[in-house]
């Protein structure tokens, strides 16, 4: 689609909302500290990358960056992206940045599908966390170890998290919706010592017992000498078949303490592991550093996403995706953080828009996805819910359609900041995401993140405007993973960022950068189509078909063909519709006319389901592969695998 903007537009901040806003509060304190004024967020974004040591330093100092040692510099080798050394000398714990209030404020609400819910204040949260650092250094848990969680989107498990990393120990999770295979996949490559699960969880109205694949995922990886149970569906189950087990209430009752230990760190000490998809193979294991991961999201969470005390946060995640740990990094802004664990539609497809009026959420977060399941059910959230309190809308996972920005600002609410967010699992955070003083655009994401020089790329690599085109960032950034594990020549993660261009990170996003400053995505590059030599991005594919009433979603590959590449489209098509030759005119006629010639898809199939990763994201890759006649590498890494029996059914595309 060629993506005309808008002459106006969607909004606007108020200049009382600009006013208050930490994005104007930060300018001041740039003035006020280092004798810099900016005109406009522009001219804001290109000092933060042309000096990024002033821009971090600064940011540190706003943020509040609780360190027992302060860096000896801000960066060294800043010329090379794989040598690049942040704030060396420094020495903080993560746990204690997040845990810096200890008052009788909200901290976390937990509520799950079936409308349990319970309320941890931040002294007694900080209380949790310190009975469980101690029971672990009981265990002989000491920096560096690893502790994994396969757990529901709980507040044990944040407790959880924060324990392991007061203690410098490095922390993984994985959803209860991971199959055993997928979680040995990932946790028997980095050898934890304690596996903190649970006993079952339920979704979508149905209940799932875990322990049958507890008692394999412990049998299979020797290294877990403690498995810790936090009872989810029974008082307290039975696990006479699983050794070197407790429980998670018994632990905290037996190690009452009062302060927790926070071990004193190096900048780049490892936090989190986290994994690729793995649908290309066994899941990269992505380790990243505690200072970068805090650093990064103190500023995305202050400055771009406007966060303050009094607000309360929510994002639709589980404990697989790293929105959870970006959710959770909320705490070090003290604000109350809003846990949901269950499906998003269930009983009720309002059932999260109800969540916003009872706990009065101020910050939404969810899934482009989300927003179109919304739209197409018929829902209009503005007049069924109250959502008063709701200030700031954000969406990722995939990208938000300019319908779906009209839908929000049409029938969920007028007056709000509507943020389509972009960046990933590599990074922990983003490269495009919001402006709270800023405008928004329909079908753009509103800037690029500060101290993130992202530009996208022509094909004689050079940086364009208004052009689609590889994105990059030229320019390290402290949030770059610290390594690979397993990967001690750094070779992996050398072909995985910096192969395609040398000392440039290359993202995998087909993207373009707008008139505006702001950025759209327009697919991932790895599932871009090239029918007679031209790229074409399958978001622009998307955004027509799931516009119309008769489709509920669609994946579009390019198939090898008689030396060039034939675009196929399989729909997901509404109740009651039919994909006849009417419909199939009717279709290629508007992706003609909303996108160019190059776009209309040869063949049109109707099929029931789609496959997605385990975090909700379509891959048309797997589907790409079956249609090439290739295996799908690694089964396990999909929700549903089912799905892809049918696409291998179609006579016509068969290769011969």
């Amino acid at each position: 689609m060629n993506d005309v903007p808008l002459k106006k537009p969607l909004w606007r901040p108020s200049r009382e909302r600009i006013e208050k806003a930490n994005l104007t509060t930060f300018s001041r304190f740039l003035n006020n500290n280092f004798d810099l004024q900016f005109d406009s967020y522009a001219d804001l974004h290109s000092w933060s990358v042309s000096d990024p040591g002033t821009f971090w330093r600064a940011v540190w100092q706003f943020t509040r960056i609780k360190a027992s040692k302060e860096p000896t510099e801000i960066v060294k080798n800043f010329d090379s992206m794989e040598e690049v050394t942040w704030f060396p000398g420094s020495r903080l714990n993560f746990a204690e940045n997040l845990l810096r209030f200890r008052d009788e404020k909200t901290a976390l609400i937990s509520v799950d599908e079936n409308g349990r819910r319970t309320a941890l204040t931040y002294a007694n949260l900080y209380s949790q966390v310190a009975r469980l650092s101690h029971a672990f250094r009981k265990y002989g848990i000491v920096p560096g170890d690893r502790i994994a969680g396969y757990l529901p989107n709980i507040s044990e498990t944040v407790v959880t998290m924060l324990a392991a990393t007061s203690i410098g120990a490095a922390w993984s999770s994985t959803s209860p919706d991971f199959g055993a295979r997928s979680v040995i996949d990932r946790f028997g490559q980095i050898n934890p010592r304690i596996l903190v699960t649970t006993d079952g969880y339920s979704y979508g109205g149905k209940q799932f017992d875990l322990l049958p694949n507890v008692k394999e995922i412990v049998t299979r990886i020797p290294s877990i000498e403690k498995t810790i149970i936090v009872s989810f569906g029974n008082e307290k189950p039975v696990l006479d078949e699983i050794e070197n087990i407790a429980y998670w209430d018994d632990i905290l009752e037996d190690n009452y303490q009062d302060e927790i230990q926070f071990e004193q760190l190096p900048f780049n000490h490892p936090l989190y592991i986290m994994y690729s998809s793995g649908t290309t193979g066994v899941p990269k294991s992505i380790v990243h550093g505690a200072g970068g991961t805090l650093l990064q999201h103190m500023k995305e969470l202050i400055l771009h996403t406007d966060l303050k005390r009094d607000d309360c946060i929510f994002y639709y995640t589980t404990c697989g995706w790293m929105m959870w740990n970006w959710l959770v990094s909320s705490l070090g802004v003290g604000a109350s953080v809003v846990l949901y664990e269950g499906s998003p539609g269930w009983p009720r497809i309002d059932t999260l828009f109800r969540l916003i009026e009872s706990e009065g959420i101020t910050v939404f977060g969810t899934s482009a996805k989300f927003i179109s399941t919304v739209e197409k059910s018929g829902l209009k959230p503005r007049k069924t819910v109250n959502l008063s309190s709701l200030r700031t809308i954000l969406s990722t996972g995939s990208p938000l359609a300019p319908e779906m920005f009209e839908f929000v600002y049409e029938d969920v609410k007028h007056d709000v900041c509507l943020s389509s967010i972009s960046g990933g699992t590599d990074i922990i955070s983003c490269f495009a995401l919001g402006n709270p003083t800023g405008p928004v655009w329909s079908g753009e994401l509103q800037v690029r993140g500060l101290g993130m020089d992202v530009q996208v790329f022509d094909e004689n690599k050079r940086p364009v405007t208004g052009i689609k085109g590889e994105l990059v960032c030229t320019k390290p950034f402290p949030s770059m993973p610290v390594y690979f594990w397993n990967d001690t020549d750094r070779s992996k993660y050398h072909s995985a960022y910096f192969s395609r261009y040398e000392n440039i990170w290359h993202h995998g996003d087909y993207a373009e950068i707008t008139e505006h400053g702001g950025v759209i995505i327009h697919g991932r590059s790895d599932a871009i189509l090239n029918p007679g030599g031209v790229r074409i991005g399958t978001a622009e594919i998307y955004r027509v078909v799931e516009a119309m009433d008769e489709v509920i979603e669609g994946v579009c590959v390019g198939q090898n063909w008689k030396d060039d590449v034939r675009v196929i489209l399989f729909l997901v098509l509404q109740n009651g519709f039919m994909l006849d030759d009417e419909l199939e005119v009717y279709i290629k006629a508007a992706i003609k006319e909303k996108t160019t010639p190059r776009h209309v898809p040869e063949i049109i199939k109707h099929v029931t389901d789609i496959p997605r990763t385990k975090n909700g994201k379509i891959t048309e890759i797997a589907v790409k592969r079956i249609l090439d006649g290739k295996p799908v590498m690694n089964l396990d890494a999909l929700a549903n695998p089912e799905a892809l029996e049918q696409y291998k059914n179609f006579e016509e595309l068969k290769i011969t």
